[in-house]
């Protein structure tokens, strides 16, 4: 028996035939077949679904999410990693990169035990992202500069080890490093991306000294973009290799300078991301994050200070808002969702695109593109009402 979904706008992510105005899709943990209406046989026991026009697009991949509904990755406990995760799989990430935060080194080997028992658990799981303890005093946000050191081969080794082998992203200041060519050539030997964040790095020193080709959160917490010194933003906004992530939430960046990144990056070097934290999803109040205090309203969560702290973002939100603040395509649109993660962490063979023998992710929204309905991920079925909220 298989799973069908028929009568659904297809947005597949390839690059030829990449929308099928009304097509189906056969699936059970991967994806069986995938076509027009008109070649479309009900077969015997098929599970039919008719989605009446709603647009289904790949699954999400966010690859930078601290936490979420109540739940964090630093907590360090594999059990609520794993209801983490499938929370947010009801917003529609398919692929969840838990991401932890500059804590001390027992807090991150702790997250990482954790991982590793839940990626067991829960198949979304597919990767780790370590931001900090690597980074600068300077640009730190909301990362507690008592517990910021060094990058340390050392340290990135063992983490690595006890995730069982995750740790796909790090971000580091590169400035601050001893020996970076070291750092980051263990980095590439051990296919981990680097991503230059909460960085004072001058264009002058990454493009002379670094190998780094990821920025994490485009615009936040790095030394900025200025008409006499292009910053940790500029050189990543002129280095058309790099991958820029960005929070597409209207907070963290304006959209003005959302749609300035657009216009510069394109649709094939921006990952969308949340870096989202345990207070997504659980309305206005007083919540955490690290060991610090958070205030959230109007959508935005802060220290004490004022700080913007992670957000509050749902990945739909952002795929969302990323179309509406730039006029891009919902074939763009599913590029910095879906298709340039995959692309970048290597999980294209399986994620990111609709083909048949790939994993069965993927999102149904209304025809309108205004709510999202459904997500599959591996062919189980998620709704918004599913998500599970740690009181």
């Amino acid at each position: 028996m298989s799973k069908v979904v028929i009568n659904a706008k297809i947005y597949t992510g390839t690059g030829a035939r990449s929308v099928i105005e009304k097509g189906f899709i056969r699936f059970n943990q991967t994806i069986e077949q995938l076509g027009a209406m008109d070649q479309y046989e009900e077969q015997a026991n098929d599970e039919v679904v008719d989605a009446k026009g709603a647009v289904m697009v790949p699954g999400f991949i966010d690859v930078h999410t601290h936490g979420a509904y109540g739940f964090d990755t630093m907590d360090g406990d594999a059990d609520e990693i794993v209801q983490m995760v499938q929370d947010e799989i009801t917003e529609g990430i398919t692929s969840v990169f838990p991401t932890t935060m500059t804590q001390s080194v027992e807090n991150i080997s702790q997250s990482m035990k954790a991982v590793k028992v839940a990626a067991k658990k829960e198949p979304a799981i597919m990767g780790v992202h370590l931001e900090g303890p690597f980074v600068n005093p300077h640009y730190k946000g909301a990362q507690p500069e008592e517990y910021i050191i060094a990058p340390s081969v050392k340290l990135v080794e063992e983490w690595n080890e006890l995730s069982g082998g995750r740790v796909r992203l790090i971000t580091y200041a590169p400035e601050r490093a001893e020996n970076l060519a070291e750092f980051e050539n263990y980095l590439i030997e051990n296919n981990i991306i680097g991503s230059v964040g909460h960085s004072d790095a001058t264009r002058e020193f990454l493009q002379t000294n670094s190998k780094v080709k990821h920025v994490t959160h485009l615009y936040n917490a790095q030394r900025p973009m200025k008409h006499r010194d292009p910053g940790v933003t500029g050189h990543a906004m002129l280095d058309q290799d790099m991958y820029a992530e960005m929070i597409v939430d209207g907070f963290h960046v304006v959209p003005d300078m959302v749609n300035l990144a657009f216009k510069l990056k394109g649709a094939q070097k921006i990952d969308l991301i949340t870096d989202s934290m345990r207070a997504k999803g659980l309305g206005e109040g007083v919540s955490e994050l690290g060991g610090q205090k958070v205030w959230v309203k109007d959508g935005q969560a802060r220290l004490e200070d004022g700080t913007l702290a992670g957000s509050v973002l749902q990945f739909k939100h952002a795929f969302l808002n990323m179309m509406h603040f730039t006029g891009a395509t919902v074939e763009e649109a599913v590029h910095m969702a879906s298709v340039n993660q995959a692309t970048e962490f290597g999980l294209l063979d399986r994620k990111g695109t609709l083909e048949v023998g790939k994993d069965a992710d993927f999102n149904l929204f209304d025809a309108q593109l205004t709510e999202l309905e459904t997500t599959y991920s591996m062919g189980r079925k998620f709704t918004p009402a599913d998500a599970v909220i740690k009181k």
